[in-house]
């Protein structure tokens, strides 16, 4: 039997050969509504898994956030286990990178980044839904907002002059190798800047990517050896990889939230704290 490895890619991809659907179980495709095409805006899978994201975070955190400000311990293991999570970031990656007396203003921030992500990524473990952090459109949108709050806070913090030059280190050196040594230092610094961003954006799409794809492939190797014998071989190998697969990416979700929130705020924090 041949399988399609565009539909082993499906998972991982913002359209299904061109169409914008839901691929559900017993070969149901869920239409996507697309009320804004005729401006020329489609509305993707993605996006919707992105929409999905957002709701979830505004349903979770304003009662928690109203809970939090009230003064109440938190009962329940639903409180507890954002409270403790929130608890987590600030202590454990906000306030080190950042410092403690400028940490609560990027707060927000960070915690958007970091629920936001970890959220997109457990959508990705519900079948025939979706990984957005599989995207590079999603990742890279992500990288750049973080590149944009890390240069506002650096220029905030000692004025856009100031910022740029400050990323040179100070150097007694004569004026003439000054004048060739400190625009070369300035530029390498700036494309250090880029490169990191673009890391952060690269190292979650292929953590994240990667994953699903390995899950799907392996998924196939039981339809590839239908009706054949090696099916009673195969079947429960690749059904119990899948779910070993499936415990190390629910892992992976959680531990690819944390680096990005937490390297954006260490990037956060070495533009507000320059040597």
């Amino acid at each position: 039997m041949d399988v399609d490895p565009a539909k082993l890619a499906s998972h991982v991809e913002d359209t299904t050969h061109g169409h914008h659907y839901f691929h559900l179980p017993c070969d149901v495709k869920l239409a996507i509504p697309q009320p804004l095409e005729p401006l020329g805006i489609e509305i993707t899978k993605f996006m919707v898994l992105e929409l999905v994201a957002a709701v979830l975070m505004i349903l979770i955190f304003i009662p928690v956030s109203r809970r939090i400000v009230s003064g109440r311990p938190p009962r329940g293991r639903f409180w507890n286990l954002f409270e403790a999570m929130i608890l987590f970031v600030r202590d454990e990656m906000v306030r080190p990178a950042i410092g403690r007396p400028m940490a609560d203003r990027f707060m927000p921030f960070i915690l958007t980044m970091f629920f936001f992500i970890l959220f997109c990524n457990l959508l990705g473990m519900i079948p025939w839904a979706g990984s957005p952090t599989g995207s590079i459109s999603v990742t890279a949108a992500l990288a750049v907002i973080a590149f944009c709050v890390v240069l506002g806070a650096g220029m905030m913090r000692y004025g856009p002059v100031k910022f740029w030059t400050g990323l040179v280190p100070h150097m007694d050196l004569p004026l003439v190798l000054a004048i060739f040594l400190k625009p070369m230092i300035l530029a390498i610094e700036i494309m250090g800047l880029l490169i990191k961003h673009t890391i952060l954006a690269v190292r979650l799409l292929a953590n994240m990517f990667a994953g699903h794809l390995v899950l799907a492939v392996i998924l196939g190797f039981i339809a590839a050896s239908a009706g054949s014998g090696l099916w009673y071989g195969v079947m429960p190998a690749s059904v119990l990889g899948a779910t070993a697969l499936s415990m190390l990416e629910l892992f992976v979700a959680f531990l690819q939230a944390y680096i990005f929130a937490f390297l954006t705020a260490l990037f956060i924090g070495m533009a507000v704290h320059q040597h």
